[in-house]
């Protein structure tokens, strides 16, 4: 959670929301108590998809309506995916509202030689995605 920055507190995985008697699921919750916000966190394990945003967004609206204290301040979405297209996310965020940002994952170099690739590491997180 260091990485995240400071005042991130872990509110959950696989953080179920019900939607008109539907069950959601979001990868991770966080909340920031120094910006008084929530932040989700969505993780995908392929390239960048104009889709995913709607679903981030989804999430984040859900979370702003049934969640957050009318004191705390919007949701902030975060779509972490194996890779993108800089400029298909900008067309995609263009006319969008709600603070969402999103980023490839990259191991720095220093790490590299001590943890697995992606090629190692995706299957492993399709794999838990699958029984979690």
């Amino acid at each position: 959670m260091l990485e995240l920055g400071k005042g991130f507190a872990y509110v959950g995985r696989q953080f179920k929301l019900e939607v008109s008697d539907q069950e959601f699921y979001l990868d991770l919750l966080f909340y920031n108590y120094l910006l008084r916000r929530f932040i989700v966190i969505e993780l995908k394990t392929t390239d960048f998809k104009p889709e995913y945003i709607g679903q981030l967004n989804f999430y984040m609206t859900a979370i702003n309506r049934q969640v957050k204290n009318p004191a705390d301040e919007k949701t902030i979405g975060l779509l972490i995916c194996k890779g993108v297209n800089k400029t298909v996310v900008e067309y995609t965020l263009d006319e969008t509202s709600q603070p969402t940002a999103v980023a490839a994952f990259k191991l720095p170099a220093e790490l590299q030689e001590q943890l697995p690739d992606q090629e190692q590491i995706i299957p492993l997180l399709s794999l838990w995605q699958k029984y979690n």
